[in-house]
């Protein structure tokens, strides 16, 4: 499919004059990355937003959809509920799970202090906004090269209001949704109840996910306020394994079958259980009108069961963490000055046990280890503000240390790695050309050691050889408003240089390990584009389009005597064009048509095996029934894969077996219904 199939969105329209321009909601809202805390135009650096308009295009049942419209983020699902998330990169570094990706919810980080993520713990009806960092964030937001998500749970109010939606869907999709907020002067809650189900549209690929999230605010005086949030939840989602490109293509439903005396993914009932209790405190104090305090604290138990075919393996990860930023404003004249410093430290201890797998059942213990990390981050940010400029300069230090021990042997080994303390500086700058348009650029530096399950992976080794990435990106970017606020347009172009370079490899018995690989030159160009004119009949119309064009190179790559210099970073589409258009008619009726073409992409280092580009068209309609506004109902419909692509959206790189490819569900539809019902407002 032809990526000009995209552009047939862009439609030809009728002007009319009286229309109220919603593009401006964009501008308005705050932003967050780096401590900015202002709007978007006046931020120095590449901040992709996901926000509730754009996940109403899709189904409230993943992140994937949406996060995959914005140019240089790449969201995938090898099958339901087994997320990987890369951003301006490749998943080199995930054969499953989220890392090297630093996550934060409401202020408090998320991943754990082994580097991993679990972002198939939440909810999407749990997620009010995603801002994606793009770059290393390590001059604020510690270890890591590969960017940084920051997430805010729905917005509290005044009022008491009780919403519930249920969508259906092919192949089993069932989500149902139950939540209550309210809210007074002084304190507000949230606490909301999701469960999800899906029987896939793999064999071997059933989903099952109940979460239960908590917010609270309390407002303790005009100086001081607190903050408390809580999820639990009970996933398990089953493992249908690769294919090769003959079971691909001969019936690409089927789970892993057995080859030889190793058994297939049914057999093995592979699949994973996760149980997570994740809780966190924040506390603010407003000493003066210019020097304000944050401090957060927070601790997250993860029950993880892993039944694969080579092995079954258990953990009981234990994760607690702090911190504090402390930031100090002032002005002389016409200079702005705002002073920042704080520090991150995380703590974990993982006991991991490995067991012979016995058709899902544990069999014999085959190892029995101990793991307890330590990362802590310093740092400090200082902005200057004078007439149109804006200069941010920030420093941080990071440090992380792993202690190994295997208990199951007699004596016990014990071995440790440390990370020497590594410096991380960003200056960025921002021109104000007008009200409605402004420039940037920076230099940002990033350092990331190898994550828990990088130097412990699924071939149980303790690997001490494999040493921490380092890389450094240049940035020009430029964003404005043009034709009376109703075009909108944010561009970047980005190098990005980065040394030991660690991807993953699969030895004979298709377990996980390793290795750095030199060093890869990435740049990069992304383009979103947003037009929002009046349309004679529509009270909202928008088309917008974004584009991603990747030159991702190895460099200095050699293995077994073969050089993979020049060869394209595996796992990294060389462009990706997306488009869609939203409408709606006298604020009931509305239409969201969305598309995203990915072109081909590598999937081994030696680029001899490449995966096929494919095009995903979707919609969805809806109607607004507000009968009683005390209890609005909104009743939709929508598809995906409207071509009936067949694809696989996380390929499974350097696979062993040549087992590449996790297909896709084909074309598949789903019907839903949302309510709210406000009881009163508050006092």
């Amino acid at each position: 499919m032809k990526p000009r199939l995209l552009f047939l969105f862009i439609i030809a329209a009728r002007v009319a004059n009286g229309q109220q321009d919603s593009v401006k909601v964009l501008q308005e809202i705050t932003v967050r990355a780096y401590e900015a805390n202002r709007p978007l135009l006046q931020v120095p650096a590449s901040v992709g937003l996901v926000v509730k308009e754009d996940l109403h295009r899709f189904n409230n049942t993943s992140l994937v959809s949406a996060t995959n419209m914005l140019p240089g983020v790449r969201m995938e699902e090898r099958s339901p509920g087994s997320y990987r998330f890369s951003i301006r990169g490749s998943s080199l570094r995930a054969p499953f799970g989220v890392r090297n990706v630093k996550v934060y919810w409401n202020e408090l980080p998320v991943t754990d202090a082994g580097g991993n993520t679990y972002l198939n713990q939440l909810d999407a009806n749990t997620i009010q906004q995603l801002e994606i960092i793009k770059g290393p964030g390590s001059s604020l937001y510690g270890a890591g090269t590969g960017g940084v998500i920051l997430l805010s749970s729905p917005q509290l109010h005044k009022e008491t209001e009780v919403t519930g939606s249920f969508l259906g869907g092919s192949y089993g999709l069932q989500n149902h949704q139950l939540a209550l907020r309210t809210g007074t002067d002084h304190t507000s809650h949230y606490v909301g109840y999701q469960h999800q189900q899906a029987d896939g549209y793999r064999e071997q690929t059933r989903m099952v996910r109940d979460n239960l999230t908590s917010t609270f605010r309390f407002s303790l005086s005009d100086k001081e306020e607190l903050e408390a949030a809580i999820f639990y939840t009970d996933l398990y989602y089953q493992t249908p394994g690769g294919l090769t490109l003959a079971e691909y293509n001969a019936n690409p439903r089927q789970a892993r079958p057995a080859a030889g005396a190793t058994p297939g993914a049914v057999e093995q009932n592979a699949g994973v259980s996760l149980r997570s209790f994740y809780s966190g405190v924040s506390h603010q104090y407003h000493f003066s009108k210019t020097l304000h305090n944050r401090t957060g604290v927070f601790g997250n138990f993860v029950q993880f069961n892993n039944s694969a075919i080579r092995n079954y393996e258990h953990r009981a990860e234990q994760n607690v963490g702090v911190r504090t930023v402390t930031d100090f404003s002032t002005s002389v004249g016409l200079w702005n000055f705002k002073l920042m410093g704080g520090a991150e430290l995380l703590s974990g201890f993982s006991p991991i046990k490995t067991y012979q797998n016995l058709q899902g059942r544990t069999g014999t213990l085959q190892s029995d280890d101990e793991l307890y990390i330590r990362q802590y981050s310093v740092f400090g940010q200082a902005e200057i503000t004078w007439s149109n400029w804006l200069v941010t300069t920030g420093l941080s230090v990071n440090r992380a240390d792993y202690k190994f021990q295997r208990l199951s042997t007699v004596p016990a080994i014990v071995q440790s790695t440390n990370f020497k303390p590594e410096l991380a500086p960003r200056v960025a700058m921002l021109r104000k050309l007008s009200a409605a348009f402004s420039t940037h650029a920076s230099v940002s530096w990033g350092f990331s050691p190898p994550t828990l399950a990088e130097v412990r992976p699924s071939n149980t080794v303790f690997n001490r050889d494999l040493q921490a990435e380092r890389g450094i990106q240049a940035e020009v970017g430029a964003r404005g408003y043009f034709g009376n606020r109703r075009f909108f347009v944010d561009a970047a172009l980005y190098h990005f240089a980065l040394k030991e370079t660690i991807v993953v490899r699969r030895d004979a018995d298709g377990a996980d390990y390793f290795v750095n690989a030199g060093a890869t030159s990435q740049n990069g160009l992304e383009l979103l584009i947003n037009w929002q004119p009046t349309v004679s009949g529509f009270s909202h119309f928008k088309v917008w389009s974004g584009l991603t064009l990747n030159d991702y190179t190895f460099k200095e790559y050699t293995k077994d005597n073969t050089t993979f210099n020049g060869n394209k970073v595996t796992g990294v589409p060389g462009r990706v064009l997306t488009g869609g258009v939203d409408a709606e008619i006298k604020k009931r009726f509305y239409a969201h048509v969305t598309a995203i073409y990915t072109a081909t992409l590598p999937l081994n280092d030696a680029n001899t095996i490449v995966a096929d580009s494919y095009t995903l068209l979707g919609c969805k309609v809806g109607y607004k029934i507000y009968g009683d506004k005390k209890l609005p109902v909104e009743i939709f419909a929508g598809a995906d894969n409207l071509l009936d692509e067949k694809y696989s959206l996380g390929n499974d790189l350097n696979a062993a077996g040549s087992r590449f490819y996790n297909a896709a569900a084909g074309r598949n539809y789903f019907v839903g219904l949302t309510t709210n019902l406000r009881l009163l407002a508050a006092h």
